[in-house]
This record gives C-alpha cells, structure tokens and sequence, in this order.
C-alpha cells in the first residue's frame, strides 16, 4: 500500500530507522489541505505536524510503499487512533497521475502551536531528501 507523509516521516533517515523495509517510491502533492502545526508535544516541546482541509491549498510529500506489518508498526509510532487517524487521500503524481494512499491526520485539532527548531530541521531535511526543497 502506499503511504503519503508530509511532516517528520519526510525524513528518509528517520523512516528507515522507523520502517527499515519501506521502499520511498515518489513525491506527490496533496491538494485542498494544508500543513499545520497543532498541540503541545513533550516530546519535541513544541506543535506537530497535521493537515487540515483548506480549499486552494496543497501539500508536497513523499509517497512510501509499506507492507501492513509497516502499517502496523505505523500505527503505533502515530498513536493511531488515539493522537493520529488514518485518512485515505488521493495525492498526485508531477505526472498527473492520481493515486491513491493513506496518510494520517491529527485526531482532535486544537489551537495551532509553534514546532520546535529540531523537529522542524528534521521535517525540512525531509523536504530535502525528496528533492522538494
């Protein structure tokens, strides 16, 4: 199945070290949302990455080819479905090509919060693994 990331699993380090048998295929673009930054992690001492739908907008991100033991193991590094939800997107290729994936989304959205300096170093070399930056 393919998984559609845009925030710190961009991170191609990050993502093998996560799930060392995903295989990143290419970038896409998400259209009608938008990267937010929402809640307070402990963890990053800062907001975290989520979407929201927003008409006009878009996002870049990565597609992952995972297996469903790699969705499993997802899930838990997601907190899915306490602090992560799946959703079911349809991204698109610089081709065109519509494709269908799976990404996650922040299940209660409170007020937007500032990310860390580190957790946003680790999203942007994300961006700069796939090229997109």
């Amino acid at each position: 199945m393919y998984y559609f990331t845009y925030g710190i699993n961009m991170n191609r380090k990050q993502m093998a070290e996560r799930l060392p048998k995903s295989q990143p295929k290419f970038s896409a673009e998400l259209p009608n949302y938008k990267l937010i930054f929402t809640d307070w992690s402990r963890q990053w001492h800062g907001g975290i990455a989520s979407i929201k739908h927003s008409r006009g907008d878009k996002i870049l991100g990565g597609i992952y080819e995972i297996s469903d033991a790699d969705l499993a193991r997802l899930d838990g590094y997601e907190g899915c479905p306490d602090t992560y939800s799946r959703l079911k997107v349809t991204v698109y290729r610089d081709s065109g090509e519509q494709v269908e994936a799976m990404t996650y989304i922040k299940s209660r959205q409170s007020e937007e919060a500032k990310p860390s300096a580190e957790y946003l170093r680790i999203i942007q070399q994300g961006y700069r693994d796939w090229g997109l930056i």
